[in-house]
């Protein structure tokens, strides 16, 4: 195991950029003696009280790797060094990791060797410190031997935030501070010009790009608008806030900072000249704007929605194209797998019958929006290039990888006659993590769970008293595009019949070398035109009009508005039933499934500010810029509109059970991102569940194993392959190499088709053979299987639309590679429709050709062997190319999960699953 230092002599954190080879040890051993001498708080062990919890030791959770995200200079030598960690700091990895392999024999009464006790509370005998922070009598944060956990317990309610805020600070400082600048667009400035840090400011300032004043006004607006409520949580965040810059100065003045601030030129080792800014409430907007548009915003696609359709116009003819493209968009498919499974309809962007403002574009005339001007230095060179491409990408895309899961089972189906779920976010996998554990007791708050490091003055995702919660991203649309037409010059449009001014938004960057990040010097200007209409994305013509395709985002300049349901869920007070329970979620404008279970009852609710758009506008293509098809009601100075009812978003209290894994809500409810088709990997999670539930006597144990077991499947081998050998076992396989990989195959399949090690810690997959050749074949399959029919412009098109491939070892996401989630977005239920139609069975909603082989069996399996050969003929150096972590050819590690350094700690990385990140499972015995 690694070593330890100690959290409470040194406190903690990390940084953004590499920790490059001037850590040399004795250099090190030097800073060490001379930074060991200042020291942390000195905290005292006493008892914590636990407050009425009704879940009789039966509520567990993990966030890996650990509570303990700040880390002091000394400590980050000292890891980068000799590997040693901060305490805390990693304790939760191990046990995350190790279900991938011990979930086969998991029990209820061996749950929390893989998760830690969620109760309420801290037992005397595992309290390991007690401190009043900056003095105060009226809170008090205690920490748990186990985890580091801070159990935070106020007599007032603003000692109660100022608890939360001071205790945020302890553990993720660095992190809130890196986060309130990458939503500020200012993040190269402050932590180095990287490539990495270039694009993550780009990619959500582009989309936020939010001056002093409008974040301001989000804050006075939410206040304004919510009575006694908004006044709390100003109140509340007040406090927060002072909690933090209570930690700030007292980590400063006892020099046990987080080191990054010395790392990257902030601060001075030795005389500790420099400065740690003071938070604001502006930072918490800044924060949320970032979390929000990374998993609750969905929609944005338009543009590139279009151009598809052009193209299978162009391939097909208007009328042939439109079927086919519609085929593949998969809006209501009947074979997609549904959260709210009983029949009932919520339509939504469905389909009009006849289409109202379309502005489709000009073929070939769609260029997207620079956002980087007067480039110099490394603000240039290819690297930052390509940082750039990657980031527009991933802002302007519809498919955004908020994933996350959810199993909940009915009372009516346990053994214990009480609700069961297991449940998380897939938020990635960072160090120090994105979310951070807490308990908070105090006047009007009760409740334990994860919240994001900065927005912590409510738990977001958790327990109360008598029940508990957790949400997925969903992906409605709430973002439309809208054509305005130019007029006067390129930075004119018209607004309703006025020729206006785009506003011009600006953020000047430059960067130098530090130790943390040895990116040479460099500047750029990230530039933003803004219209009412929002900002604009690409230029394009219509009808050879020149026009800007702007992105018009309901929680746009509201991202403070969800504050409100936060609160709720936290309010003992107010969620007592699963009818409050959702009515406190319906106060979150971004777009997320939530799930609720008590010791009798569950419920489901799908939140988001759902615009209700003007009759005849189709919400998958961008529309005119005109009154006739604003959203219903629309202020463009507030930016708010009318919204679909509560009653129209998918909900339900009490059905059998509940799965969602980012697929289809329910019947007739369009979400933005493609692929909610036949195959999806929520189906790993119906199967299980639907499964469990008809033999009756569901466990704690038994639905994380269902989890857990989904989480190291292969969405394509389970549920694609079989019907893909199918095709080839049509006639005897008489090609020796072909023969081969087919018995590889199908001895994994029957093995069950799993990512799993041969034996905890060998790091090496079971069928590695069988793996590696689907791994190869999969894109082959894809592209000889559809490109032919396709052609190959609408081919390029439809994967701008949705990936092929979203495999373990691939670079995707705004994570990239080793991030655990997988098969969110892929060509599965294209594969199996077209496979299925070929063979003959029956296919509801089906694509409107036959792809493979024309149709022809014969000529589909040719295709198939073919491509077969070619991957299984491909070297595991091949498949797994290698990178900065790997060496090319070892297929464990390019699946492998690594926690991705935000900071200055490092972390081993893990074997593979497909899990949340922090994750719950709990079954209440008892109600208020």
């Amino acid at each position: 195991m690694p070593r330890r230092t100690s959290r409470t002599a040194l406190d903690r954190l990390r940084t953004p950029g590499r920790l490059t080879g001037f850590l040399k040890t004795a250099s090190v051993c030097a800073l060490i003696a001379g930074l060991l001498s200042p020291l942390g708080q000195v905290a005292s062990a006493a008892e914590a009280t636990a407050a009425n919890d009704y879940c009789g030791s039966q509520c567990s959770d993990i966030l890996p790797p650990g509570e303990n995200g700040n880390a002091t200079l000394a400590q980050i030598l000292l890891n980068q060094a000799f590997g040693t960690q901060p305490d805390h700091a990693e304790d939760q990895l191990g046990p995350y990791a190790n279900l991938a392999k011990g979930y086969s024999s998991l029990t209820n009464a061996t749950i929390n060797t893989f998760f830690n006790d969620a109760s309420f509370g801290v037992a005397s005998d595992q309290v390991a410190s007690t401190l009043n922070p900056a003095g105060r009598t009226d809170v008090t944060i205690v920490r748990d031997k186990k985890t580091g956990v801070p159990h935070i317990t106020g007599t007032t309610r603003y000692g109660t935030e100022f608890g939360a805020g001071y205790a945020a600070a302890q553990d993720r400082l660095w992190l809130m501070d890196v986060f309130r600048h990458v939503g500020r667009g200012q993040l190269t400035t402050f932590a180095g010009g990287a490539p990495s840090n270039q694009g993550l400011e780009q990619q959500f300032w582009r989309n936020a790009p939010y001056s002093e004043a409008d974040l301001q006004a989000q804050i006075d607006n939410a206040v304004a608008n919510n009575g006694t409520r908004g006044q709390q949580a100003l109140a509340d965040a007040n406090a927060y806030i002072a909690g933090i810059n209570a930690y700030i100065d007292a980590s400063d003045s006892g020099r046990y900072f987080p080191g990054e601030y010395v790392l990257t030129g902030h601060k001075d080792s030795v005389t500790n000249a420099g400065t740690i800014d003071h938070f604001k409430l502006t930072d918490l907007v800044a924060l949320a704007s970032v979390i929000g548009a990374l998993f609750g915003s969905g929609g944005g696609g338009e543009v590139n929605n279009a151009i598809s359709l052009l193209a299978a116009q162009e391939q097909y003819g208007v009328t042939k194209g439109t079927e086919v493209w519609e085929s593949f968009r998969e809006r209501n498919d009947p074979e997609a797998v549904l959260t709210v499974h009983n029949g009932e309809s919520f339509p939504y962007a469905t389909k009009p019958t006849t289409p109202q403002g379309e502005a489709l574009p000009d073929a070939g005339t769609v260029a997207t929006e620079p956002l980087i001007y007067d480039p110099t230095g490394t603000g240039g060179d290819q690297s930052a290039s390509a940082a750039a491409a990657t980031a527009t990408a991933n802002a302007l895309t519809s498919a955004k990888r908020g994933m996350s899961n959810a199993l909940v089972v009915s009372g009516a189906h346990t053994a214990s006659g009480h609700p069961v779920a297991v449940f998380g976010p897939q938020t990635g996998y960072f160090a120090p993590q994105l979310l951070m554990l807490q308990e908070i007791q105090g006047p009007g708050i009760s409740a334990r769970g994860a919240s994001f490091a900065g927005l912590s003055m409510y738990v977001e995702l958790g327990r109360g008293q008598d029940y508990s919660w957790s949400a997925t991203t969903s992906g409605q649309d709430i973002i439309d595009s809208y054509a305005v037409e130019l007029c006067q010059d390129d930075y004119h449009y018209l607004y309703h019949g006025t020729c206006t001014a785009m506003e011009k938004i600006e953020q000047k960057n430059s960067w130098a070398p530090t130790t943390a990040d040895g990116t040479a010097a460099g500047s750029y200007t990230m530039r933003v035109w803004k219209t009412k209409y929002g900002p604009v994305a690409y230029r394009a013509t219509v009808g050879g009009k020149k026009v800007a395709y702007t992105t018009l985002r309901s929680s746009y300049m509201h991202e403070a508005d969800s504050i409100i349901g936060f609160q709720m869920l936290n309010d003992p007070d107010y969620v007592k039933s699963p009818q409050t329970f959702q009515s406190a979620v319906q106060h979150i404008n971004y777009t997320f499934n939530w799930f609720y279970a008590d010791s009798t009852h569950t419920a489901y609710y799908n939140s988001g500010d759902n615009p209700v758009r003007a009759s005849g506008v189709d919400a998958e293509f961008p529309v005119w810029a005109q009154a006739s098809y604003e959203w219903k009601n629309w202020n463009p100075t507030t930016n708010t509109a009318d919204y679909t009812a509560a009653s129209a978003h998918p909900n339900s209290i009490d059905q059998d059970y509940y799965i969602s894994w980012n697929n289809k809500q329910a019947k007739d409810y369009t979400t933005a991102p493609w692929g909610d088709g036949s195959v999806h990997r929520g189906n790993l999670l119906e199967d299980r569940v639907k499964k469990l539930v008809a033999a009756g006597g569901v466990t704690r144990a038994s639905l994380v194993k269902a989890m857990a077991d989904a989480a190291l499947a292969d969405l394509r081998a389970e549920d694609v392959l079989p019907d893909l050998l199918k095709v080839i076992n049509s006639s005897t396989v008489t090609d020796s190499t072909a023969a081969a990989a087919v018995t590889k195959l199908q001895t994994w399949l029957t093995a069950g088709g799993k990512r799993t090690e041969t034996s905890a810690g060998s790091k090496t997959y079971a069928n590695a053979d069988a793996i590696r050749i689907l791994d190869a074949w999969w894109p082959l399959l894809v592209e000889a299987e559809f490109k032919p029919g396709l052609g190959s412009d609408l081919y390029t098109a439809f994967q701008a639309n949705l990936p092929v491939d979203e495999s373990p070892s691939a670079a995707h996401g705004p994570t990239g590679s080793h991030a655990g989630s997988s098969f969110q977005y892929g060509w599965w239920s294209y594969v199996d429709k077209d496979i299925r139609a070929v063979l003959g069975e029956t296919v509801q909603g089906p694509l409107a050709n036959k792809y493979c082989g024309g149709g022809s069996l014969s000529a589909c399996r040719d295709i198939l062997i073919s491509t077969l050969k070619t991957a299984a003929g491909k070297t595991a150096a091949q498949v797994y190319p290698g990178d900065d972590l790997c060496s090319a050819g070892d297929q464990w590690c390019a699946d492998s999960i690594v926690q991705r350094t935000l900071g200055g700690i490092k972390h081993y990385n893990i074997s593979w699953q497909n899990r949340p990140t922090y994750q719950q499972v709990v079954e209440f015995t008892s109600h208020r």
